[in-house]
C-alpha cells in the first residue's frame, strides 16, 4: 500500500492532519527571547563570609534541585535554570504572568520534615465525615458539575482489587490485593537503620510491620469530632446529599498508612482537602500529605497520599550533612545522615520507641521517603534505598541537605523582558527565515525547473511537519531553533539536489525518464541516510549535554532532520510520481 499512488497520499495527508492538530490545538511556545519574561541572577547570601567555597558550592547546588521543582510546581513552561561558576545561579523564566509570586518561591528555604506515619484507621473513620464536609462546600450541583457526585454505592473499590480481580472469584480477587499490598510494601525506597547502636543486620525485603489500629479516641476527641459533625452536617432536607462519596470514591487502599489516588484524580482531591470544611472534619493531629513522586501500579500511575502525625518530631534545622553512600556488607545504596546534638537525642528517643513503625521525611509538605524503622536511630543514621542505584541515592541526600540550606539566596540582578525587544527578536528571525527560505526556492526553481518545484512542494510539506513537531513535543521556540529551523531546510534542499543529479547522471547514460527516477532516489539513499543519521547524533548530544538556548536549537534541529528525510525520500519521491504519470515512457523530464 505504501508503494502505491494512493498509499502514499493517504501517509503524507495523515502527517499533514496530525500537525494541523497539534498546531491548532497546542500552537508554538516562545522562549524568553521570542516572548518577554523574567531573568533572575541569585547568589549565596553570605554577608559575613562565614562559608567556604565548598559550602558556598554545595549550597548552590542544593538549590538548584529545590528552585527548579518549585518552578515545575509553579508551572512555567521550560525554565532555564543553569549553575554558573561556583556560587551563582541563572533562572530564566518566560512568559512569566506573576513575577512576585516566582521571586517568593525563589527566595523560600527549602522546609525538611521528619513526621511519623500513622495507619488510615482514624481517617477511614473519619471518611463519611469528610465526604458530607466536601458535600456541604462545593454543593450536590457543584459536585455534578466536577463528574465527582459519586453514590455510595458506586465508591472506588481498592486499587489492588482492580488490578488483581479475577472475575470468576472474589476469594481470588481478595488474596490478589494482598499480594499486591505485600509487594508495594516490599518495594519502598528505602529502609531506616541504625548507625550509632550496631545491631543485627535485616534483610531488606522483611515485611515491615503491621501498624496497630489506634486506641479509641478521648471523650474530649470524641466531643471535637461531634462538633466538627455538627458543623458540617447539613440540613434535614438535604438528606439525600449524605450519601454522596466525593472524597471517598478518589481514594484507593495502599500499604500501611497510605492511599492510592489515580493521578487524573490528583486536582480534585487536593480541591476538596484544601476546603476549610474538609479540614475541620479531620481527625486532630492527623494530615494528609502527597508523596513526592508517582507510583505506577499496572498500566497506570497513581499519586500516593499519606496519613501522618501533624506535628513534625524534627526539622531540617537539626540536619548537619546527608551524604550517598554504598553499604559495604550488602553492595546497597543508601544515605548517611547527619544530625545535631539535639536532634540525634530526639531521633534517639522517638525511634526506640516507633521500632517497625515508618517515618516519612517531608520536604516542602512532599514525602520523599518514608523508611521502616528497624532499630533505634541517634545523631547518625541511614536510609536503605535497596536496589535502588547510586544516582537516586545522590538525589535524595541533595534533597535532604537542601532542607537545612545553610543560607538564603540573593537576587543580584534582575530584569523583565520585555514585549518591545521579543518584538523585535520576533521580527528579525521572521525576516532571516523569510530570506533565507526565499533564496533557497529560488535557487532551486531556477536551476532545477520543474524538478525544483517538485522539491519547493516537498519542502511546504516538510516545514509544515516541523511545526508540527515541535507543537507535539511541547518544545519551545526561541532564535537559537529559528536558526536550527533554517539550517534544517537547508539539509532537506540538500537532499533533494543528491538526488536530482544522480536522476541527471542516469538519464546522460540514455535511461528512460522513469528508471532514470529510481535509479536516482535509490543512489543517493545511502548518502542522504549518512548524513542524516551523524547530524541526528550531534543533534541528541547537544540536547543531552547542553542547556537552554543550546538544547532549543537541538531540539529544532533533531525535527528537522527527521522531517528533511521523510520529505526527500518519500513526499518529493510521491510528487516524481505525480509528475511521471502524466507523461510517456520516452518523454523527457525537466530536471
Amino acid at each position: 500500500m505504501l508503494k502505491t499512488f494512493r498509499g502514499r497520499a493517504v501517509v503524507i495527508l495523515a502527517a499533514l492532519g496530525l500537525s494541523a492538530f497539534y498546531l491548532s490545538t497546542r500552537g508554538l511556545k516562545q522562549g524568553l527571547d521570542l516572548q518577554g519574561g523574567m531573568h533572575l541572577v541569585l547568589e549565596v547570601d553570605d554577608p559575613e563570609a562565614t562559608l567556604t567555597e565548598e559550602e558556598r558550592a554545595d549550597a548552590i547546588d542544593r538549590a538548584e534541585r529545590i528552585i527548579r521543582a518549585r518552578i515545575d510546581e509553579f508551572g512555567v513552561e521550560e525554565p532555564l535554570i543553569q549553575k554558573i561558576g561556583a556560587d551563582r545561579l541563572i533562572v530564566e523564566l518566560a512568559g512569566l504572568d506573576d513575577e512576585s509570586r516566582a521571586k517568593e518561591i525563589i527566595n523560600q528555604q527549602a522546609y525538611l520534615e521528619w513526621k511519623l506515619v500513622l495507619p488510615t484507621t482514624e481517617v477511614d473513620n473519619a471518611l463519611e465525615r469528610l465526604d458530607r464536609a466536601v458535600v456541604v462546600a462545593i454543593g450536590e450541583e457543584g459536585l455534578r458539575e466536577m463528574g465527582r457526585a459519586v453514590e455510595a454505592a458506586e465508591a472506588t473499590p481498592d486499587i489492588q482489587d482492580l488490578l488483581f480481580s479475577d472475575t470468576d472469584s472474589e476469594d481470588e480477587a481478595g488474596e490478589g490485593a494482598g499480594d499486591e499490598a505485600e509487594g508495594a510494601a516490599a518495594g519502598e525506597e528505602g529502609e531506616a537503620a541504625s548507625a550509632d547502636e550496631a545491631g543485627d543486620a535485616v534483610a531488606a525485603d522483611e515485611t515491615p510491620a503491621a501498624a496497630e489500629p489506634s486506641e479509641a479516641e478521648s471523650p474530649d476527641g470524641a466531643a471535637d469530632e461531634g462538633a466538627a459533625d455538627d458543623e458540617a452536617a447539613p440540613d434535614d432536607e438535604d438528606e439525600g446529599e449524605l450519601n454522596l462519596r466525593p472524597f471517598t470514591s478518589l481514594l484507593g487502599r495502599g500499604e500501611a498508612g497510605v492511599y492510592l489516588v489515580d493521578m487524573g484524580d490528583v486536582e480534585a482531591a487536593q480541591r476538596f482537602m484544601d476546603l476549610p470544611e474538609f479540614q475541620r472534619a479531620l481527625p486532630r493531629n492527623v494530615s494528609l500529605q502527597w508523596g513526592w513522586d508517582s507510583l505506577p501500579l499496572g498500566a497506570v500511575f497513581y499519586r500516593e497520599l499519606y496519613v501522618l502525625e501533624e506535628d513534625a518530631f524534627l526539622t531540617g534545622d537539626q540536619l548537619e550533612t546527608a551524604t550517598a553512600n554504598r553499604d559495604p556488607q550488602y553492595n546497597q545504596a543508601q544515605v548517611l545522615f547527619q544530625l545535631n546534638r539535639r536532634g540525634g537525642r530526639d531521633f534517639q528517643r522517638l525511634t526506640g520507641s516507633h521500632i517497625g513503625d515508618r517515618i516519612a521525611i517531608v520536604l516542602d509538605g512532599e514525602v520523599v521517603s518514608a523508611p521502616v524503622v528497624r532499630d533505634r536511630i541517634g545523631a547518625s543514621g541511614s536510609i536503605d534505598l535497596g536496589s535502588s542505584d547510586m544516582s537516586e541515592a545522590s538525589d535524595l541526600a541533595l534533597v535532604l541537605r537542601a532542607g537545612a540550606l545553610p543560607a538564603p539566596l540573593r537576587i543580584m540582578e534582575e530584569r523583565t523582558v520585555g514585549p518591545s525587544l521579543g518584538q523585535d527578536s520576533v521580527d528579525q528571525g521572521r525576516i532571516a527565515g523569510i530570506v533565507g527560505v526565499v533564496a533557497v526556492l529560488v535557487v532551486m526553481l531556477l536551476y532545477y525547473k520543474v524538478a525544483g518545484l517538485l522539491a519547493i512542494l516537498a519542502l511546504g510539506v516538510y516545514l509544515a511537519l516541523v511545526m508540527g513537531g515541535l507543537a507535539a513535543l511541547n518544545a519551545t521556540l526561541t532564535l537559537p531553533g529559528i536558526a536550527g529551523l533554517i539550517l534544517s531546510v537547508g539539509m532537506a534542499v540538500d537532499a533533494n539536489v543528491l538526488i536530482f543529479e544522480r536522476v541527471r547522471e542516469e538519464l546522460a547514460r540514455r535511461r528512460a525518464p522513469k528508471t532514470a527516477v529510481d535509479e536516482g532516489f535509490g543512489a543517493a539513499m545511502s548518502a542522504i541516510v549518512d548524513a542524516n543519521i551523524t547530524t541526528l547524533i550531534t543533534g541528541l548530544i547537544l540536547f543531552q549535554f547542553g542547556t537552554g538556548p543550546v538544547r532549543g536549537f537541538a531540539v529544532t534541529l533533531c525535527i528537522g532532520i527527521v522531517a528533511s528525510f521523510f520529505s526527500a525520500l518519500y513526499v518529493t519521491r510521491t510528487f516524481f510520481l505525480v509528475y511521471l504519470s502524466r507523461k510517456r515512457g520516452s518523454d523527457p523530464i525537466s530536471i
